[in-house]
């Protein structure tokens, strides 16, 4: 695949990301997907190819996509995982740089006692 755009430049990260890492029963995969309006969030269970649960800014109702949202989106999930008795996950940040509302979204993961 040819780099033309920013865009294709993620997906390429994003395939080389996902070689290597899967989701199971046990330890569920955390795939993040940033637009340009909302931060979304799901934990998947790639054996099954199931998602187990899911949050957004969308679905919060929340108006602007910055580091507080994703904080907010972040909580919201931990929320969801601890009914689900998850506390082990593999975070697939999809081709995304660690930086920002990606970085501000783990380490509430991990302020809540989420391990990965």
């Amino acid at each position: 695949m040819k780099v033309k755009n920013r865009k294709d430049a993620r997906q390429l990260k994003r395939y080389r990301i996902r070689k290597k890492i899967s989701g199971t029963v046990e330890r569920p995969r955390i795939s993040v997907f940033k637009s340009n309006k909302y931060f979304y969030v799901q934990i998947i269970d790639d054996v099954n190819g199931k998602t187990l649960a899911s949050s957004s800014s969308k679905t919060l109702k929340l108006k602007d996509l910055n580091i507080e949202t994703a904080t907010k989106v972040g909580k919201d999930l931990v929320r969801k995982m601890k009914e689900l008795k998850i506390e082990n996950v593999v975070f697939d940040r999809s081709g995304y740089i660690y930086h920002g509302k990606i970085k501000a979204f783990c380490e509430t993961l991990r302020e809540e006692g989420i391990k990965f």
